[in-house]
């Protein structure tokens, strides 16, 4: 099953509907105060079934190369699968709904482990069960 996002795609295996490409660049335009801007490389955090349905916003975390540790950041270490150049942390803090026509290139895969962490760090700093 492949799922558009413009000129971008989602593919995801139909037979367990585990996400294998998540990690994308994204085009976010100019940023204002602390925000990530620009092309930036961002998570696609959105559950599955609402990908399958053609959403008009789509919810991402932004990447970034600089390591704080804070605790509302996840570590994605760089690997041929995700296409990450650099050791990059995912900013769950910056949780922002863009349009799926952002999405300017898909990278990779982000990893099981790592999107469960996201998503884990998401529901904490939202104080979700």
């Amino acid at each position: 099953m492949l799922i558009c996002m413009h000129s971008t795609s989602v593919r995801i295996d139909s037979s367990t509907h585990e996400e294998l490409k998540r990690l994308v660049d994204l085009d976010v335009g100019r940023p204002e105060g602390r925000e990530a801007g620009f092309r930036h490389p961002a998570v696609v955090v959105t559950a599955q079934r609402i990908l399958d349905a053609g959403p008009s916003v789509i919810q991402v975390v932004p990447l970034t190369s600089t390591i704080r540790h804070f605790g509302s950041e996840v570590t994605i270490e760089a690997d041929p699968h995700n296409g990450l150049a650099n050791t990059s942390a995912a900013q769950c803090q910056h949780l922002r709904a863009v349009s799926p026509g952002r999405v300017a290139t898909t990278r990779g895969n982000v990893g099981t482990a790592p999107l469960l962490q996201i998503r884990e760090t998401i529901a904490l700093l939202r104080d979700l069960p």
